[in-house]
């Protein structure tokens, strides 16, 4: 497959923008475990290979461990995952999956666990990266 058409090229300034979001969730006090954990469930889900390379590399280098990246998809079955995470990757599947909406319950155990600005910021991550997924799907971006 080749790439389609280079978005950052074409059309910089909506790219900035998005890239504005992005800088603006890596200024957050999101752990990195818990932006990786969205980053790479939200691309599993979407199917973006190009992302799944390039945030599970990510994942690896800042100390994520190969059983939880690998369990991430199957993440209900296993110990792998605090409350706290679980939390995020239940909210993270169903805004990936937004046709199916956020169901109360899953919303009301993230309020549970985080307090209102984390859970805000963790909105924001899961609708960043579910936007570049979009994009790299939509322009067959190829991992390296």
């Amino acid at each position: 497959m080749q790439t389609r058409i280079k978005i950052d090229k074409v059309e910089p300034e909506g790219y900035k923008a998005i890239l504005g979001l992005e800088k603006f969730i890596e200024s957050t006090p999101l752990t990195k475990k818990h932006k990786d954990l969205i980053k790479i469930r939200s691309s599993q889900i979407n199917g973006c290979a190009f992302c799944i390379d390039m945030h599970t590399k990510e994942a690896r280098k800042t100390g994520e461990t190969e059983q939880r990246i690998y369990a991430l998809n199957a993440w209900r079955d296993t110990p792998f995952f605090s409350e706290d995470e679980k939390a995020i990757l239940a909210l993270t599947e169903e805004v990936t999956l937004i046709s199916g909406h956020v169901k109360d319950e899953t919303y009301a155990q993230a309020a549970k666990v985080l307090d209102e600005t984390y859970l805000a910021q963790v909105i924001l991550a899961i609708i960043t990266i579910n936007a570049w997924n979009r994009i790299g799907i939509t322009t067959r971006l190829q991992p390296a």
